[in-house]
Protein backbone atom coordinates (compact mmCIF):
# COMPACT_ATOMS: atom_id res chain seq x y z
CA UNK A 1 0.00 0.00 0.00
CA UNK A 2 1.15 3.27 -1.31
CA UNK A 3 2.37 5.83 2.13
CA UNK A 4 -0.10 8.22 3.64
CA UNK A 5 1.29 11.47 2.62
CA UNK A 6 1.16 10.20 -0.85
CA UNK A 7 -2.62 8.92 -0.70
CA UNK A 8 -3.21 12.85 0.22
CA UNK A 9 -1.26 13.83 -2.67
CA UNK A 10 -2.93 11.89 -5.25
CA UNK A 11 -6.62 12.43 -3.90
CA UNK A 12 -5.49 16.11 -4.18
CA UNK A 13 -4.16 15.77 -7.69
CA UNK A 14 -3.46 19.14 -9.83
CA UNK A 15 -6.48 20.16 -11.26
CA UNK A 16 -4.77 21.93 -13.47
CA UNK A 17 -3.59 18.46 -14.98
CA UNK A 18 -6.88 17.00 -14.71
CA UNK A 19 -8.67 19.70 -17.00
CA UNK A 20 -5.41 19.19 -19.49
CA UNK A 21 -6.58 15.11 -19.85
CA UNK A 22 -10.00 15.51 -19.99
CA UNK A 23 -8.67 18.25 -23.23
CA UNK A 24 -7.44 14.88 -24.97
CA UNK A 25 -10.38 12.98 -23.89
CA UNK A 26 -12.66 15.71 -25.56
CA UNK A 27 -10.53 16.18 -28.56
CA UNK A 28 -10.57 12.08 -29.32
CA UNK A 29 -14.72 12.79 -29.32
CA UNK A 30 -15.04 16.31 -31.29
CA UNK A 31 -11.65 16.65 -33.04
CA UNK A 32 -9.02 18.98 -31.66
CA UNK A 33 -9.82 22.13 -33.65
CA UNK A 34 -13.37 21.59 -32.17
CA UNK A 35 -11.87 21.74 -28.53
CA UNK A 36 -10.58 24.93 -26.56
CA UNK A 37 -8.37 24.33 -24.05
CA UNK A 38 -7.24 27.31 -21.92
CA UNK A 39 -5.91 25.27 -18.98
CA UNK A 40 -2.33 24.33 -18.87
CA UNK A 41 0.73 26.99 -18.97
CA UNK A 42 2.49 25.17 -21.90
CA UNK A 43 4.35 27.97 -23.93
CA UNK A 44 3.10 27.67 -27.33
CA UNK A 45 5.79 30.37 -28.70
CA UNK A 46 8.77 28.32 -30.47
CA UNK A 47 11.92 28.87 -28.39
CA UNK A 48 14.34 31.68 -30.27
CA UNK A 49 17.13 29.97 -32.78
CA UNK A 50 19.31 30.48 -30.93
CA UNK A 51 18.55 27.32 -28.62
CA UNK A 52 19.13 24.77 -31.49
CA UNK A 53 22.33 26.60 -32.86
CA UNK A 54 23.67 26.89 -28.92
CA UNK A 55 22.67 22.72 -28.35
CA UNK A 56 24.07 21.75 -31.74
CA UNK A 57 27.48 24.01 -30.69
CA UNK A 58 27.52 22.03 -27.24
CA UNK A 59 27.68 18.45 -28.86
CA UNK A 60 29.93 19.26 -32.04
CA UNK A 61 32.34 21.36 -30.43
CA UNK A 62 32.90 20.95 -26.56
CA UNK A 63 34.29 18.15 -24.76
CA UNK A 64 31.94 15.12 -24.48
CA UNK A 65 32.98 14.22 -21.04
CA UNK A 66 32.49 18.00 -19.81
CA UNK A 67 28.97 18.02 -21.58
CA UNK A 68 27.46 14.31 -20.55
CA UNK A 69 29.22 13.58 -17.46
CA UNK A 70 28.80 15.09 -13.66
CA UNK A 71 29.96 18.29 -12.20
CA UNK A 72 29.63 20.19 -8.61
CA UNK A 73 25.93 19.72 -7.49
CA UNK A 74 25.29 23.40 -7.72
CA UNK A 75 26.18 23.09 -11.62
CA UNK A 76 28.95 24.21 -13.97
CA UNK A 77 31.30 27.19 -12.73
CA UNK A 78 31.63 28.70 -15.92
CA UNK A 79 28.34 28.84 -16.64
CA UNK A 80 27.11 29.67 -13.08
CA UNK A 81 29.52 32.43 -13.62
CA UNK A 82 27.68 33.76 -17.13
CA UNK A 83 24.38 33.54 -15.40
CA UNK A 84 25.57 35.65 -12.52
CA UNK A 85 27.11 38.45 -14.90
CA UNK A 86 24.26 38.63 -16.35
CA UNK A 87 22.19 39.07 -13.65
CA UNK A 88 24.19 41.84 -13.01
CA UNK A 89 24.12 43.46 -16.23
CA UNK A 90 20.83 43.71 -16.02
CA UNK A 91 19.69 44.53 -12.44
CA UNK A 92 22.97 46.59 -11.10
CA UNK A 93 23.35 43.32 -8.67
CA UNK A 94 26.83 41.89 -7.65
CA UNK A 95 26.33 38.22 -7.80
CA UNK A 96 29.38 35.94 -7.98
CA UNK A 97 29.14 32.13 -9.26
CA UNK A 98 28.74 31.04 -5.58
CA UNK A 99 25.30 33.00 -5.86
CA UNK A 100 24.03 30.61 -8.20
CA UNK A 101 22.89 27.16 -8.00
CA UNK A 102 21.56 25.74 -11.33
CA UNK A 103 18.12 23.45 -10.44
CA UNK A 104 15.91 21.24 -12.23
CA UNK A 105 13.11 24.11 -13.26
CA UNK A 106 11.51 26.00 -10.96
CA UNK A 107 9.68 23.49 -9.05
CA UNK A 108 13.00 21.38 -8.65
CA UNK A 109 14.35 25.07 -7.16
CA UNK A 110 11.92 25.64 -4.76
CA UNK A 111 11.77 22.00 -3.53
CA UNK A 112 15.65 22.54 -2.79
CA UNK A 113 15.01 25.69 -1.05
CA UNK A 114 12.18 24.54 1.38
CA UNK A 115 14.00 21.26 2.29
CA UNK A 116 16.88 23.67 2.89
CA UNK A 117 14.96 25.80 4.79
CA UNK A 118 12.28 23.99 6.93
CA UNK A 119 11.74 22.06 9.38
CA UNK A 120 8.80 20.29 10.50
CA UNK A 121 5.81 22.58 11.50
CA UNK A 122 7.23 25.51 10.43
CA UNK A 123 5.07 28.15 8.64
CA UNK A 124 5.43 29.25 4.81
CA UNK A 125 3.14 32.02 3.97
CA UNK A 126 1.73 32.19 0.39
CA UNK A 127 -0.28 35.37 -0.92
CA UNK A 128 -3.80 33.90 -2.71
CA UNK A 129 -3.96 33.35 -5.53
CA UNK A 130 -1.12 31.36 -5.61
CA UNK A 131 0.24 28.45 -7.30
CA UNK A 132 -1.49 25.38 -6.29
CA UNK A 133 1.56 23.10 -6.71
CA UNK A 134 2.88 24.98 -3.19
CA UNK A 135 0.87 23.54 -0.91
CA UNK A 136 2.54 19.83 -1.99
CA UNK A 137 6.09 21.72 -2.02
CA UNK A 138 5.29 22.54 1.44
CA UNK A 139 3.78 19.79 2.27
CA UNK A 140 6.77 17.55 0.85
CA UNK A 141 8.90 19.49 4.14
CA UNK A 142 6.04 18.80 6.75
CA UNK A 143 5.53 22.35 6.73
CA UNK A 144 2.52 24.50 7.69
CA UNK A 145 1.01 26.50 4.66
CA UNK A 146 -0.33 30.25 5.43
CA UNK A 147 -2.79 31.72 3.04
CA UNK A 148 -3.09 35.17 3.16
CA UNK A 149 -6.78 35.96 1.47
CA UNK A 150 -6.98 37.40 -2.11
CA UNK A 151 -7.17 41.33 -2.53
CA UNK A 152 -9.60 40.76 -5.72
CA UNK A 153 -9.58 44.99 -6.33
CA UNK A 154 -6.21 44.37 -7.85
CA UNK A 155 -4.77 41.60 -6.64
CA UNK A 156 -1.72 42.95 -5.06
CA UNK A 157 -0.67 41.09 -1.82
CA UNK A 158 -3.10 42.03 0.87
CA UNK A 159 -0.04 43.39 3.35
CA UNK A 160 -2.25 44.21 6.39
CA UNK A 161 -3.55 40.73 6.49
CA UNK A 162 -0.03 39.73 6.07
CA UNK A 163 1.27 41.63 8.35
CA UNK A 164 -0.92 39.88 11.02
CA UNK A 165 -0.53 36.21 10.34
CA UNK A 166 3.15 36.43 10.55
CA UNK A 167 4.37 34.40 14.21
CA UNK A 168 7.49 33.35 15.31
CA UNK A 169 6.93 30.04 13.54
CA UNK A 170 6.75 31.86 9.97
CA UNK A 171 10.35 30.84 8.43
CA UNK A 172 9.66 31.43 4.24
CA UNK A 173 7.69 33.70 2.71
CA UNK A 174 6.71 32.70 -1.39
CA UNK A 175 6.11 35.76 -3.99
CA UNK A 176 4.95 34.75 -7.35
CA UNK A 177 5.20 37.92 -10.01
CA UNK A 178 4.49 38.03 -12.20
CA UNK A 179 1.78 36.31 -10.77
CA UNK A 180 0.16 32.78 -11.53
CA UNK A 181 -2.77 32.62 -12.11
CA UNK A 182 -3.22 36.67 -11.95
CA UNK A 183 -0.88 38.03 -14.70
CA UNK A 184 -0.42 40.73 -11.77
CA UNK A 185 3.31 42.49 -11.37
CA UNK A 186 3.57 43.35 -7.88
CA UNK A 187 4.52 46.56 -7.76
CA UNK A 188 7.51 48.73 -6.26
CA UNK A 189 6.31 49.83 -4.13
CA UNK A 190 4.05 46.43 -2.66
CA UNK A 191 7.38 44.86 -2.57
CA UNK A 192 8.68 47.89 -0.61
CA UNK A 193 6.32 47.48 2.08
CA UNK A 194 6.11 43.98 1.97
CA UNK A 195 9.91 44.40 2.90
CA UNK A 196 9.27 46.87 5.37
CA UNK A 197 7.10 44.06 7.45
CA UNK A 198 9.66 41.31 7.07
CA UNK A 199 12.22 43.56 8.63
CA UNK A 200 10.14 44.65 11.40
CA UNK A 201 9.00 40.96 11.90
CA UNK A 202 12.58 39.41 11.97
CA UNK A 203 13.27 42.24 14.61
CA UNK A 204 10.24 41.48 16.83
CA UNK A 205 10.69 37.72 16.94
CA UNK A 206 14.18 37.89 16.59
CA UNK A 207 14.42 35.09 13.72
CA UNK A 208 14.71 34.75 10.35
CA UNK A 209 12.38 35.18 7.52
CA UNK A 210 13.43 34.09 3.89
CA UNK A 211 11.69 35.83 0.99
CA UNK A 212 11.62 33.35 -1.88
CA UNK A 213 10.84 35.57 -5.18
CA UNK A 214 9.49 32.82 -7.68
CA UNK A 215 10.24 34.22 -11.05
CA UNK A 216 9.63 31.80 -13.90
CA UNK A 217 7.77 34.86 -15.67
CA UNK A 218 9.95 37.86 -15.34
CA UNK A 219 10.45 38.12 -18.98
CA UNK A 220 6.86 38.17 -20.17
CA UNK A 221 5.45 41.49 -19.14
CA UNK A 222 3.50 44.37 -21.37
CA UNK A 223 2.83 47.27 -21.73
CA UNK A 224 6.67 48.73 -20.63
CA UNK A 225 5.71 46.77 -17.11
CA UNK A 226 8.67 46.27 -14.80
CA UNK A 227 9.76 43.80 -12.34
CA UNK A 228 10.83 44.60 -9.48
CA UNK A 229 14.26 42.53 -8.43
CA UNK A 230 13.56 41.86 -5.04
CA UNK A 231 17.01 40.91 -3.58
CA UNK A 232 17.59 44.80 -3.57
CA UNK A 233 14.71 45.51 -1.12
CA UNK A 234 14.64 42.54 1.64
CA UNK A 235 18.18 40.82 2.46
CA UNK A 236 16.71 37.66 3.07
CA UNK A 237 15.30 37.39 -0.40
CA UNK A 238 16.60 34.11 -2.64
CA UNK A 239 14.99 34.18 -6.03
CA UNK A 240 13.95 30.96 -7.96
CA UNK A 241 14.08 31.18 -11.45
CA UNK A 242 13.14 29.00 -15.36
CA UNK A 243 13.82 29.20 -18.34
CA UNK A 244 10.85 26.86 -19.23
CA UNK A 245 8.86 29.99 -20.18
CA UNK A 246 11.26 32.80 -20.89
CA UNK A 247 12.65 30.35 -23.37
CA UNK A 248 10.15 28.39 -24.11
CA UNK A 249 11.73 25.32 -22.42
CA UNK A 250 9.71 23.80 -19.75
CA UNK A 251 10.93 19.89 -20.68
CA UNK A 252 14.46 20.62 -20.71
CA UNK A 253 13.68 21.48 -16.82
CA UNK A 254 16.72 24.08 -16.26
CA UNK A 255 16.26 26.89 -13.93
CA UNK A 256 18.15 28.33 -10.93
CA UNK A 257 18.84 29.77 -7.15
CA UNK A 258 20.18 32.97 -6.55
CA UNK A 259 21.51 32.91 -2.95
CA UNK A 260 22.93 36.48 -2.12
CA UNK A 261 25.63 36.29 0.80
CA UNK A 262 23.48 38.72 2.76
CA UNK A 263 21.13 35.82 3.56
CA UNK A 264 21.10 34.95 6.97
CA UNK A 265 23.82 31.94 7.44
CA UNK A 266 25.04 32.29 4.33
CA UNK A 267 27.38 29.45 3.96
CA UNK A 268 25.06 26.70 5.67
CA UNK A 269 22.36 27.58 3.18
CA UNK A 270 24.27 27.19 0.34
CA UNK A 271 25.91 24.06 1.43
CA UNK A 272 22.47 22.64 2.67
CA UNK A 273 21.42 23.68 -0.68
CA UNK A 274 24.12 21.65 -2.43
CA UNK A 275 23.11 18.82 -0.65
CA UNK A 276 19.41 18.91 -0.63
CA UNK A 277 20.40 19.02 -4.38
CA UNK A 278 21.71 15.49 -4.57
CA UNK A 279 20.04 13.59 -2.05
CA UNK A 280 16.58 14.87 -3.10
CA UNK A 281 17.49 12.66 -6.60
CA UNK A 282 18.69 15.62 -8.67
CA UNK A 283 22.16 15.12 -8.28
CA UNK A 284 22.81 18.47 -10.73
CA UNK A 285 20.75 20.21 -13.00
CA UNK A 286 20.74 18.44 -16.75
CA UNK A 287 24.50 18.89 -17.96
CA UNK A 288 23.62 19.61 -21.76
CA UNK A 289 20.61 22.71 -21.47
CA UNK A 290 23.09 23.98 -18.71
CA UNK A 291 25.83 24.95 -21.61
CA UNK A 292 23.20 25.69 -23.61
CA UNK A 293 20.86 28.18 -21.96
CA UNK A 294 24.41 29.75 -20.64
CA UNK A 295 24.90 30.98 -24.55
CA UNK A 296 21.36 32.29 -25.02
CA UNK A 297 21.01 34.52 -21.92
CA UNK A 298 20.00 37.44 -24.41
CA UNK A 299 18.18 35.42 -26.05
CA UNK A 300 14.07 35.98 -25.91
CA UNK A 301 10.73 34.68 -27.17
CA UNK A 302 8.16 36.69 -29.06
CA UNK A 303 6.15 38.02 -26.41
CA UNK A 304 3.99 39.44 -29.15
CA UNK A 305 2.36 36.88 -29.85
CA UNK A 306 1.34 36.17 -26.25
CA UNK A 307 0.49 39.90 -26.24
CA UNK A 308 -1.98 39.55 -29.51
CA UNK A 309 -3.64 36.95 -27.67
CA UNK A 310 -3.73 38.76 -24.59
CA UNK A 311 -5.54 41.74 -26.19
CA UNK A 312 -7.73 39.46 -28.05
CA UNK A 313 -9.20 37.55 -25.39
CA UNK A 314 -9.08 40.41 -22.62
CA UNK A 315 -10.79 42.73 -24.81
CA UNK A 316 -13.85 40.35 -26.09
CA UNK A 317 -14.46 38.50 -22.73
CA UNK A 318 -14.77 42.20 -20.93
CA UNK A 319 -17.52 43.34 -23.73
CA UNK A 320 -19.12 40.00 -23.24
CA UNK A 321 -19.53 40.96 -19.71
CA UNK A 322 -17.01 39.60 -17.63
CA UNK A 323 -15.00 41.08 -15.23
CA UNK A 324 -10.96 40.60 -15.49
CA UNK A 325 -8.16 42.82 -13.78
CA UNK A 326 -6.27 43.40 -17.83
CA UNK A 327 -2.53 41.05 -16.56
CA UNK A 328 0.82 42.85 -17.13
CA UNK A 329 2.71 39.99 -17.41
CA UNK A 330 2.50 36.24 -17.62
CA UNK A 331 0.00 34.37 -20.06
CA UNK A 332 -2.90 33.96 -17.90
CA UNK A 333 -6.59 35.86 -17.36
CA UNK A 334 -7.69 35.41 -14.02
CA UNK A 335 -11.44 36.64 -14.40
CA UNK A 336 -14.40 36.20 -12.29
CA UNK A 337 -17.07 33.32 -12.31
CA UNK A 338 -20.38 34.67 -13.00
CA UNK A 339 -22.64 33.53 -10.19
CA UNK A 340 -19.85 33.28 -8.20
CA UNK A 341 -19.55 29.46 -8.02
CA UNK A 342 -16.08 29.16 -9.90
CA UNK A 343 -16.56 24.79 -9.95
CA UNK A 344 -20.19 25.37 -11.61
CA UNK A 345 -19.01 27.33 -14.17
CA UNK A 346 -16.02 25.24 -14.91
CA UNK A 347 -18.39 22.38 -15.64
CA UNK A 348 -20.91 24.62 -17.22
CA UNK A 349 -17.94 25.66 -19.95
CA UNK A 350 -17.01 22.27 -20.77
CA UNK A 351 -20.81 21.74 -22.84
CA UNK A 352 -18.96 23.96 -24.72
CA UNK A 353 -15.46 22.49 -25.01
CA UNK A 354 -14.02 25.23 -23.17
CA UNK A 355 -11.55 24.06 -20.70
CA UNK A 356 -10.63 26.69 -17.52
CA UNK A 357 -9.50 25.93 -14.31
CA UNK A 358 -11.30 27.22 -11.26
CA UNK A 359 -10.00 29.52 -9.20
CA UNK A 360 -10.36 27.42 -5.74
CA UNK A 361 -7.22 25.13 -6.89
CA UNK A 362 -5.46 28.52 -6.58
CA UNK A 363 -6.67 29.34 -2.87
CA UNK A 364 -9.09 32.02 -4.48
CA UNK A 365 -12.57 30.40 -5.14
CA UNK A 366 -15.15 32.74 -7.16
CA UNK A 367 -12.87 33.31 -10.21
CA UNK A 368 -11.35 30.78 -12.93
CA UNK A 369 -7.96 30.90 -15.00
CA UNK A 370 -7.33 30.68 -18.68
CA UNK A 371 -3.60 30.53 -19.79
CA UNK A 372 -3.67 32.07 -23.32
CA UNK A 373 -0.25 30.69 -23.94
CA UNK A 374 -2.58 29.09 -26.90
CA UNK A 375 -2.79 29.62 -30.93
CA UNK A 376 -4.95 32.76 -32.05
CA UNK A 377 -7.31 31.15 -34.03
CA UNK A 378 -8.02 28.22 -31.37
CA UNK A 379 -8.94 32.15 -29.64
CA UNK A 380 -11.12 33.16 -32.00
CA UNK A 381 -13.24 29.83 -32.48
CA UNK A 382 -13.59 29.64 -28.52
CA UNK A 383 -15.43 33.36 -28.89
CA UNK A 384 -18.91 32.24 -29.37
CA UNK A 385 -19.10 29.86 -27.18
CA UNK A 386 -17.83 31.83 -24.63
CA UNK A 387 -20.47 34.76 -25.05
CA UNK A 388 -23.15 31.87 -24.78
CA UNK A 389 -21.83 31.41 -21.51
CA UNK A 390 -22.11 34.82 -20.60
CA UNK A 391 -26.02 34.62 -21.70
CA UNK A 392 -26.43 31.57 -19.89
CA UNK A 393 -25.01 33.32 -16.84
CA UNK A 394 -26.99 36.38 -17.39
CA UNK A 395 -24.15 38.42 -17.91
Amino acid sequence: MISEKMMGFVKNSSVIRAMFEEGKRLAGIYGEENVYDFSLGNPSVEPPVEIKEALLQVINEENPNLVHGYMNNSGYEDVRETIANSINSKFHTAFHLENIIMTVGAAGGLNVILKTLLNPGEEVIVFAPFFGEYRNYVSNYDGKLVTVSPNTVDFQPNLEEFEKVITKNTKVVIVNTPNNPTGVVYSEETIKKLAEILNKKQKEFQTSIYLISDEPYRELVYDGAEVPYITKYYNNTIVGYSFSKSLSLPGERIGYLVIPKEVDDYEDVVEAANVATRILGYVNAPSLIQRAVAKCLDSKVDIEIYNRNRELLYHNLVSYGYQCVKPQGAFYLFVKAPGGDDKAFAEAAKKHNILIVPGFSFGCPGFFRMAYCVDYAMIERSLPGLKKLAEEFGL
